[in-house]
C-alpha cells in the first residue's frame, strides 16, 4: 500500500508540473505576442506543441500569430508567402490533432483570406469558394460559435465592398454576434476566446457610416 502511495503521489505531481509547464509556457507566448514579438511569440506556441502532442491548442495559436500578422505584410509578397506556408503548417496540424473543429475552419479560412487580401486577382477566383465551405460547415458543427458568425459576416462584407454591394445586412449580422459572445464560454482557459472586440470596432464603424 505505500508502494502505491508513493506511485500515486509521483504521477500527480508529474502531472502538476506538466500542467504547470504547459500553462507558463502559454502564458509566456500569449505575452510576447501582446507585446508585438509575433515570430517569438509562435516559436512557443510552436515548441509547446511539439510537447504536447495531443493538443490541438499551441499549432492553433502558432498559426494565429501568423495568419493575423500577415495583414500588416500583405505587400511583401516574398515574406508573406513564407509565413503564410508556415502557418499552413500549423493549421495542419491542429486539424489533425482535433477533427471537424469550427475554430480551426475559422482559421483556415482566416489563411485563405489573408491570400484575397494581398492578391484579389490571383486568389479570389480559387480561394473565395473554399473560404465559403469552410465557414458553411464550422457554422452547421457550432451555430452558435460567435467567431463564426464574425469572421463569415466580415468575409462578406468584405465581398460585397469589392463589387458595390449593399454591407448593412453584414453589419446586423456583425452585431447579432455581440450576442453569441456575451453567452460564449471557452471550455478551457485556452481555448479560443476572441472577437468581441474585433466585432464592436465593426459594429461602431458600421453605424458610423
Amino acid at each position: 500500500m505505500y508502494k502505491i502511495a508513493i506511485t500515486i503521489a509521483l504521477f500527480l505531481t508529474t502531472m502538476l508540473q506538466a500542467q504547470t509547464t504547459y500553462e507558463s509556457g502559454m502564458t509566456k507566448a500569449f505575452t510576447l505576442w501582446e507585446d508585438g514579438k509575433m515570430a517569438e511569440a509562435s516559436n512557443v506556441f510552436e515548441r509547446i506543441a511539439s510537447a504536447e502532442k495531443e493538443n490541438w491548442l499551441p499549432s492553433y495559436y502558432a498559426a494565429q500569430v501568423l495568419i493575423l500578422d500577415g495583414f500588416s505584410i500583405l505587400k511583401e509578397k516574398e515574406a508573406l508567402d513564407a509565413q503564410l506556408k508556415k502557418a499552413q503548417v500549423f493549421v495542419d496540424a491542429a486539424a489533425s490533432r482535433s477533427k471537424d473543429n469550427a475554430e480551426i475552419m475559422v482559421l483556415q479560412a482566416l489563411l485563405h483570406t489573408v491570400y484575397v487580401a494581398s492578391d484579389g486577382a490571383t486568389y479570389g477566383m480559387t480561394l473565395s469558394g473554399k473560404i465559403n465551405a469552410l465557414y458553411t460547415k464550422a457554422n452547421q458543427l457550432t451555430p452558435g460559435n460567435p467567431r463564426v458568425m464574425l469572421s463569415k459576416a466580415e468575409w462578406d462584407m468584405g465581398s460585397a465592398r469589392f463589387f458595390g454591394q449593399d454591407t448593412q445586412p453584414f453589419c446586423a449580422q456583425i452585431e447579432k454576434s455581440l450576442q453569441l459572445f456575451a453567452n460564449f464560454k471557452p471550455e478551457t482557459a485556452f481555448d479560443p476566446n476572441w472577437g468581441e472586440d474585433r466585432a464592436k470596432q465593426l459594429t461602431a464603424a458600421c453605424k458610423a457610416e
